[in-house]
Protein backbone atom coordinates (compact mmCIF):
# COMPACT_ATOMS: atom_id res chain seq x y z
CA UNK A 1 0.00 0.00 0.00
CA UNK A 2 1.37 3.60 -0.98
CA UNK A 3 0.77 5.73 2.04
CA UNK A 4 -0.10 9.41 0.39
CA UNK A 5 -1.43 12.68 2.26
CA UNK A 6 -2.18 16.28 1.44
CA UNK A 7 -4.59 17.86 2.56
CA UNK A 8 -5.72 21.40 0.84
CA UNK A 9 -4.58 23.72 3.33
CA UNK A 10 -0.92 22.34 2.19
CA UNK A 11 -1.84 23.12 -1.75
CA UNK A 12 -1.64 27.26 -0.13
CA UNK A 13 1.01 26.46 2.03
CA UNK A 14 3.11 25.54 -0.82
CA UNK A 15 1.84 28.74 -2.23
CA UNK A 16 2.96 30.67 0.43
CA UNK A 17 6.75 29.53 0.81
CA UNK A 18 7.18 29.49 -3.11
CA UNK A 19 6.15 33.54 -2.27
CA UNK A 20 7.75 33.68 1.11
CA UNK A 21 11.50 32.75 0.16
CA UNK A 22 11.99 35.28 -2.13
CA UNK A 23 12.88 37.19 0.55
CA UNK A 24 14.66 34.75 3.00
CA UNK A 25 17.95 34.80 4.52
CA UNK A 26 18.14 30.92 6.03
CA UNK A 27 15.82 28.31 5.40
CA UNK A 28 15.35 25.82 8.36
CA UNK A 29 14.26 22.82 7.36
CA UNK A 30 12.98 20.60 11.00
CA UNK A 31 13.59 16.62 10.10
CA UNK A 32 13.00 14.17 12.74
CA UNK A 33 15.86 12.89 13.87
CA UNK A 34 14.06 9.13 13.90
CA UNK A 35 13.65 9.51 10.02
CA UNK A 36 15.66 12.15 8.70
CA UNK A 37 15.75 11.14 4.87
CA UNK A 38 12.04 10.18 5.34
CA UNK A 39 10.88 13.67 6.67
CA UNK A 40 13.21 15.84 4.73
CA UNK A 41 10.59 17.44 1.90
CA UNK A 42 12.00 17.03 -1.39
CA UNK A 43 9.40 19.98 -2.78
CA UNK A 44 11.13 22.09 0.05
CA UNK A 45 14.72 21.50 -1.58
CA UNK A 46 13.03 22.55 -4.46
CA UNK A 47 10.79 25.70 -3.29
CA UNK A 48 14.27 27.09 -1.23
CA UNK A 49 17.28 25.54 -3.33
CA UNK A 50 19.01 29.00 -4.07
CA UNK A 51 18.83 29.81 0.25
CA UNK A 52 21.14 28.68 3.22
CA UNK A 53 19.82 25.52 4.77
CA UNK A 54 20.34 24.69 8.29
CA UNK A 55 18.90 21.24 9.19
CA UNK A 56 17.53 20.26 12.77
CA UNK A 57 17.28 17.05 13.48
CA UNK A 58 14.73 17.48 15.95
CA UNK A 59 13.64 15.01 19.03
CA UNK A 60 17.47 13.93 19.00
CA UNK A 61 16.71 12.38 22.81
CA UNK A 62 14.38 10.12 20.95
CA UNK A 63 16.40 8.86 18.42
CA UNK A 64 19.52 6.54 18.35
CA UNK A 65 22.47 9.09 18.93
CA UNK A 66 25.16 6.75 16.59
CA UNK A 67 22.92 6.88 14.11
CA UNK A 68 21.97 11.09 14.64
CA UNK A 69 25.87 11.31 14.24
CA UNK A 70 25.68 9.78 11.01
CA UNK A 71 23.36 11.84 9.60
CA UNK A 72 24.45 15.00 11.36
CA UNK A 73 27.93 14.06 9.09
CA UNK A 74 25.89 13.65 5.92
CA UNK A 75 24.32 16.89 6.08
CA UNK A 76 27.21 18.87 7.14
CA UNK A 77 28.78 17.52 4.08
CA UNK A 78 26.36 19.52 1.66
CA UNK A 79 27.33 23.10 0.30
CA UNK A 80 25.59 25.50 1.94
CA UNK A 81 24.14 23.72 4.99
CA UNK A 82 24.42 23.20 8.03
CA UNK A 83 23.17 20.29 10.72
CA UNK A 84 22.35 20.40 14.38
CA UNK A 85 20.89 17.86 16.58
CA UNK A 86 18.25 18.99 19.03
CA UNK A 87 15.50 18.39 21.30
CA UNK A 88 13.12 21.27 21.10
CA UNK A 89 12.36 21.25 25.29
CA UNK A 90 16.06 22.54 25.81
CA UNK A 91 16.09 25.90 26.09
CA UNK A 92 20.34 25.97 25.46
CA UNK A 93 20.38 24.05 21.83
CA UNK A 94 17.40 26.02 20.74
CA UNK A 95 19.10 29.00 20.88
CA UNK A 96 22.23 27.46 18.96
CA UNK A 97 19.43 28.06 15.84
CA UNK A 98 20.24 31.89 16.02
CA UNK A 99 24.18 31.43 16.47
CA UNK A 100 24.21 29.48 13.51
CA UNK A 101 21.70 31.29 10.98
CA UNK A 102 24.02 34.30 11.31
CA UNK A 103 26.91 31.68 10.72
CA UNK A 104 24.98 31.14 7.40
CA UNK A 105 23.98 34.57 6.51
CA UNK A 106 26.37 36.90 8.00
CA UNK A 107 25.93 40.06 6.58
CA UNK A 108 22.44 39.92 8.27
CA UNK A 109 21.01 41.14 11.39
CA UNK A 110 23.37 43.25 12.00
CA UNK A 111 20.77 46.49 12.33
CA UNK A 112 16.83 46.72 11.67
CA UNK A 113 17.83 48.32 7.85
CA UNK A 114 19.43 44.76 7.16
CA UNK A 115 17.31 42.12 9.50
CA UNK A 116 17.89 38.34 9.39
CA UNK A 117 15.00 36.83 7.83
CA UNK A 118 14.33 32.96 8.76
CA UNK A 119 11.90 30.77 7.43
CA UNK A 120 11.16 27.98 9.07
CA UNK A 121 9.53 24.78 7.53
CA UNK A 122 9.02 20.96 8.04
CA UNK A 123 6.98 18.07 7.87
CA UNK A 124 3.64 18.21 9.96
CA UNK A 125 4.33 16.83 13.86
CA UNK A 126 8.06 17.52 13.86
CA UNK A 127 8.01 19.71 16.64
CA UNK A 128 8.08 23.45 15.30
CA UNK A 129 5.68 25.09 17.18
CA UNK A 130 7.24 23.69 20.30
CA UNK A 131 10.78 24.98 19.53
CA UNK A 132 9.20 28.29 18.74
CA UNK A 133 7.83 28.55 22.09
CA UNK A 134 11.08 27.40 23.51
CA UNK A 135 12.90 30.26 21.85
CA UNK A 136 10.65 32.91 22.87
CA UNK A 137 10.09 31.85 26.26
CA UNK A 138 6.51 31.56 25.78
CA UNK A 139 3.68 29.54 24.39
CA UNK A 140 3.54 32.07 21.07
CA UNK A 141 2.67 28.80 18.63
CA UNK A 142 -0.47 26.48 19.07
CA UNK A 143 1.16 23.10 19.35
CA UNK A 144 -0.36 19.41 19.14
CA UNK A 145 0.85 15.56 19.50
CA UNK A 146 -1.07 15.33 15.87
CA UNK A 147 0.12 16.17 11.89
CA UNK A 148 -1.35 19.60 10.82
CA UNK A 149 -2.01 21.99 13.82
CA UNK A 150 -0.37 24.98 12.42
CA UNK A 151 -2.82 26.39 9.49
CA UNK A 152 -1.13 30.02 8.65
CA UNK A 153 2.20 31.65 8.36
CA UNK A 154 3.20 33.21 11.51
CA UNK A 155 5.69 36.21 11.50
CA UNK A 156 7.85 35.82 15.48
CA UNK A 157 10.44 38.73 16.27
CA UNK A 158 13.19 36.22 18.31
CA UNK A 159 14.77 39.31 18.72
CA UNK A 160 15.91 43.13 17.48
CA UNK A 161 16.49 42.40 13.65
CA UNK A 162 15.87 38.85 13.47
CA UNK A 163 12.46 37.53 12.44
CA UNK A 164 11.04 33.63 12.00
CA UNK A 165 8.49 32.72 9.99
CA UNK A 166 6.49 29.78 10.83
CA UNK A 167 4.36 27.95 8.31
CA UNK A 168 2.22 25.02 8.58
CA UNK A 169 3.89 21.63 8.37
CA UNK A 170 3.53 20.28 4.68
CA UNK A 171 4.59 17.39 2.95
CA UNK A 172 4.56 16.84 -0.71
CA UNK A 173 2.00 15.64 -3.05
CA UNK A 174 3.13 12.18 -3.67
CA UNK A 175 5.61 10.21 -1.69
CA UNK A 176 7.85 7.89 -4.38
CA UNK A 177 9.53 6.11 -1.52
CA UNK A 178 7.56 3.63 0.34
CA UNK A 179 9.28 2.50 2.79
CA UNK A 180 9.05 6.73 3.63
CA UNK A 181 5.19 6.59 3.79
CA UNK A 182 5.40 4.13 6.59
CA UNK A 183 8.30 5.53 8.22
CA UNK A 184 6.07 8.81 8.32
CA UNK A 185 3.32 7.42 9.47
CA UNK A 186 4.71 5.42 12.66
CA UNK A 187 6.49 9.13 13.39
CA UNK A 188 2.64 10.71 13.55
CA UNK A 189 3.24 12.89 10.17
CA UNK A 190 0.66 11.48 8.30
CA UNK A 191 -3.39 12.34 9.56
CA UNK A 192 -4.37 9.01 11.17
CA UNK A 193 -7.02 8.05 8.69
CA UNK A 194 -4.46 8.21 5.75
CA UNK A 195 -3.11 4.86 6.76
CA UNK A 196 -3.86 1.36 8.21
CA UNK A 197 -2.11 1.19 11.39
CA UNK A 198 -1.46 -2.63 11.22
CA UNK A 199 0.27 -2.51 7.90
CA UNK A 200 2.74 0.56 9.59
CA UNK A 201 2.55 -1.72 12.62
CA UNK A 202 3.97 -4.45 10.67
CA UNK A 203 6.85 -2.72 8.76
CA UNK A 204 7.82 -1.25 11.90
CA UNK A 205 8.22 -4.29 13.90
CA UNK A 206 10.30 -6.21 10.69
CA UNK A 207 12.35 -3.14 10.59
CA UNK A 208 13.10 -3.04 14.49
CA UNK A 209 14.01 -6.88 14.46
CA UNK A 210 16.56 -7.01 12.56
CA UNK A 211 18.01 -3.59 13.73
CA UNK A 212 16.83 -3.61 17.32
CA UNK A 213 15.70 -6.90 18.21
CA UNK A 214 17.18 -6.39 22.20
CA UNK A 215 15.03 -3.11 22.59
CA UNK A 216 11.98 -4.45 21.10
CA UNK A 217 12.43 -7.93 23.38
CA UNK A 218 13.34 -6.08 26.45
CA UNK A 219 10.35 -3.86 26.34
CA UNK A 220 7.41 -6.56 25.38
CA UNK A 221 9.60 -9.28 26.61
CA UNK A 222 9.66 -11.24 23.74
CA UNK A 223 12.19 -13.86 23.03
CA UNK A 224 14.11 -14.81 20.14
CA UNK A 225 12.78 -11.45 18.49
CA UNK A 226 15.09 -11.85 15.75
CA UNK A 227 13.82 -15.19 14.56
CA UNK A 228 10.27 -14.25 13.81
CA UNK A 229 8.29 -12.67 11.48
CA UNK A 230 6.43 -9.37 12.43
CA UNK A 231 3.29 -11.39 12.23
CA UNK A 232 4.55 -13.15 14.45
CA UNK A 233 5.43 -10.26 16.82
CA UNK A 234 2.50 -8.64 16.52
CA UNK A 235 0.50 -11.61 17.87
CA UNK A 236 2.97 -12.14 20.88
CA UNK A 237 2.58 -8.03 21.64
CA UNK A 238 -0.91 -8.32 21.85
CA UNK A 239 -0.78 -11.42 23.85
CA UNK A 240 1.13 -9.80 25.92
CA UNK A 241 -1.03 -6.71 26.72
CA UNK A 242 -4.41 -8.05 26.86
CA UNK A 243 -5.43 -7.36 23.65
CA UNK A 244 -7.53 -10.47 23.02
CA UNK A 245 -11.02 -10.60 21.21
CA UNK A 246 -13.80 -13.27 22.29
CA UNK A 247 -12.14 -16.95 21.95
CA UNK A 248 -8.70 -15.89 22.67
CA UNK A 249 -8.54 -14.42 19.12
CA UNK A 250 -5.28 -11.68 18.92
CA UNK A 251 -7.01 -7.84 18.45
CA UNK A 252 -4.62 -6.97 16.06
CA UNK A 253 -5.65 -3.25 15.46
CA UNK A 254 -5.31 -2.47 19.26
CA UNK A 255 -1.78 -4.39 19.10
CA UNK A 256 -0.97 -2.43 16.30
CA UNK A 257 -1.86 0.91 18.30
CA UNK A 258 0.44 -0.11 20.88
CA UNK A 259 3.13 -0.60 18.51
CA UNK A 260 2.92 2.63 17.00
CA UNK A 261 2.50 4.06 20.21
CA UNK A 262 5.47 3.06 21.87
CA UNK A 263 7.58 3.89 19.13
CA UNK A 264 6.13 7.30 19.45
CA UNK A 265 7.02 7.51 22.84
CA UNK A 266 10.13 6.09 22.66
CA UNK A 267 9.52 3.68 25.34
CA UNK A 268 11.47 0.73 23.35
CA UNK A 269 14.31 3.12 23.78
CA UNK A 270 16.29 5.52 21.53
CA UNK A 271 15.70 3.90 18.01
CA UNK A 272 16.28 5.32 14.48
CA UNK A 273 14.37 3.72 11.10
CA UNK A 274 16.67 4.95 8.55
CA UNK A 275 20.39 5.39 7.86
CA UNK A 276 21.88 7.91 4.65
CA UNK A 277 22.98 4.86 3.02
CA UNK A 278 19.60 2.90 3.24
CA UNK A 279 17.60 5.57 2.72
CA UNK A 280 19.77 6.52 -0.34
CA UNK A 281 19.31 3.25 -1.66
CA UNK A 282 15.19 3.55 -1.34
CA UNK A 283 15.06 6.83 -2.47
CA UNK A 284 17.17 4.91 -5.81
CA UNK A 285 14.28 2.37 -6.23
CA UNK A 286 11.53 4.63 -5.61
CA UNK A 287 13.03 6.88 -8.68
CA UNK A 288 13.46 4.50 -11.05
CA UNK A 289 9.76 2.67 -10.03
CA UNK A 290 8.19 6.28 -10.41
CA UNK A 291 10.05 6.68 -13.81
CA UNK A 292 8.55 3.44 -15.23
CA UNK A 293 5.10 4.91 -13.76
CA UNK A 294 5.28 7.62 -15.72
CA UNK A 295 6.39 6.15 -18.53
CA UNK A 296 3.36 4.38 -18.50
CA UNK A 297 0.77 7.03 -17.64
CA UNK A 298 2.66 8.49 -20.55
CA UNK A 299 2.01 5.64 -23.37
CA UNK A 300 -1.87 5.73 -21.45
CA UNK A 301 -2.94 9.35 -22.32
CA UNK A 302 -1.14 9.07 -25.85
CA UNK A 303 -3.36 6.20 -26.60
CA UNK A 304 -6.16 8.26 -25.03
CA UNK A 305 -5.51 11.52 -27.26
CA UNK A 306 -4.96 9.26 -30.77
CA UNK A 307 -8.09 7.19 -29.66
CA UNK A 308 -9.82 10.40 -29.38
CA UNK A 309 -8.02 12.31 -32.37
CA UNK A 310 -6.47 14.41 -30.48
CA UNK A 311 -3.49 13.97 -31.74
CA UNK A 312 -1.82 12.82 -35.22
CA UNK A 313 -1.41 9.17 -35.39
CA UNK A 314 2.59 8.22 -35.67
CA UNK A 315 3.60 7.83 -39.24
CA UNK A 316 4.79 4.57 -39.28
CA UNK A 317 0.55 3.35 -37.76
CA UNK A 318 -0.67 6.03 -40.46
CA UNK A 319 1.06 3.92 -43.02
CA UNK A 320 -0.16 0.69 -41.80
CA UNK A 321 -3.91 1.58 -41.44
CA UNK A 322 -3.75 2.99 -45.23
CA UNK A 323 -2.30 -0.07 -46.52
CA UNK A 324 -5.10 -2.43 -44.82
Amino acid sequence: MAIQWFPGHMHLTRKAIEERVKEIDVVIEMLDARLPGSSANPMLAQLTAAKPALKVLNKQDLADPARTALWLDHFNAMPGTRALGLDASMTAPAKALIDACFALAPTRGASMTKPMRVLICGIPNVGKSTLINTLKGKRSAKTGDEAGVTKIEQRIVLQDAFYLFDTPGVLWPRIIVAKSGYNLAASGAIGKNAFDEEEVALELLDYLRQHYPDLLGARFKLLEVAGQTDEQLLEAIGRKRGALLGGGKINLQKAAEIVIHEFRAATMGRMTLETPEEFAQWLKLGQKLDAERQVKKDAIELDRKIRFKKVPLPARVAEQDSED
